[in-house]
């Protein structure tokens, strides 16, 4: 006879009740049957698992060795079982895989997600954060990933892989600057590239083209600035010691001792864009997905007072 797991979970059931008696009543079989498997897993073993004390049915110490191997495979095979029937369930309702880098309109992200948990109530939405754009854009390509917000920085183009296309949410959205509130220049209403010569830019160098970019606006500027690499999500509180200015989205939020300023001439500047699979399941309701993320960017567009006032001073309306 070749051992399966309802033997093992028999024998587990025999010494968690102390009796074959109990047990059979839990696995809902006789007593008889049950007495007549054990004879046979014993059998198979080459030993007595358990013997029968006052107490109950006690094990063995090869039964104790065969029970120590025995419940974590029960164990594993019952949340298979759980795991594959609730991935089972929401295979049936939808999936939707949503990625985006960590800087790329962060705000706007939760949002977005948020709105799509509101329009599909009944799908396994998740997203998967990566500060590198182009990792991201593979990941569509491969299948791993539905759709991703990601922002591509003028001049230097990001990799899309065969099959990968592009919804463009924004096609050009300046960058601002993110300086400490005592900084002289944080009193201006913009802030030109050449007032922040002399200090210490951070760039995050796994973001695809930002550091790349930066140079370019400063060479463009013929400025050669100090560069400190780093990590956006965790700079602030070196922007707000004066330590370091970094380049931000317009959207960005107010953070205590922090201050967003527009840059003069817009030297840094991106492409906000939707990327999906052809033929993926974003690519089949893109319309409301793109729909989603556009109302998502405007609200987080419209509550940045910063952003309006930019908007408003250069005749245009906020983007999204």
């Amino acid at each position: 006879m070749e051992l399966e797991v309802r033997h093992l979970r028999a024998l587990c059931a025999i010494a968690d009740s102390g009796s074959v008696r109990k047990a059979a009543r839990h696995l809902g079989v006789t007593q008889p049957s049950l007495t007549t498997q054990l004879r046979r897993i014993e059998q198979a073993l080459g030993g007595q698992l358990f013997v029968r004390e006052r107490t109950g049915s006690e094990p063995t110490a090869l039964g104790r060795t065969v029970l120590s191997r025995a419940r974590p495979i029960v164990a594993e095979m019952s949340a298979l079982v759980t795991e594959s029937r609730y991935a089972a369930l929401r295979t049936k309702s939808g999936r939707l895989r949503i990625g985006s880098t960590g800087s790329t309109g962060s705000r706007a992200v939760a949002g977005w997600l948020r709105r799509l948990h509101g329009r599909y109530p009944d799908w396994d939405t998740t997203i998967h954060i990566d500060v590198s754009a182009n990792r991201l854009l593979r990941m569509v390509g491969s299948n791993q990933l539905d759709a991703v917000f990601v922002h591509e920085v003028a001049g230097c183009p990001l990799a899309f892989p065969p099959g990968v296309e592009q919804w463009v949410l924004v096609e050009r959205e300046p960058q601002f600057v993110a300086l400490a509130e005592t900084h002289p220049a944080a009193a201006r209403t913009e802030v030109r590239l050449s007032e922040l010569a002399d200090a210490r830019w951070m760039v995050e160098p796994l973001a695809d083209g930002e550091w790349d970019g930066l140079r370019r606006a400063f060479a463009l500027s013929a400025l050669n600035p100090r560069i400190v690499l780093g990590d956006y999500m965790t700079a602030t509180d070196l922007v707000a010691a004066g330590e370091v200015v970094m380049p931000c989205q317009p959207t960005s939020g107010p953070r205590p001792g922090v201050a967003i300023r527009p840059l003069a001439g817009q030297p840094l500047t991106v492409r906000l864009l939707l990327a999906f699979r052809a033929g993926g399941r974003a690519d089949t309701r893109v319309d409301e997905v793109f729909g989603e993320l556009s109302s998502a960017y405007r609200e987080v567009a419209a509550a940045s007072p910063t952003y309006r006032d930019w908007q408003s001073r250069h005749g245009g309306s906020l983007p999204g």
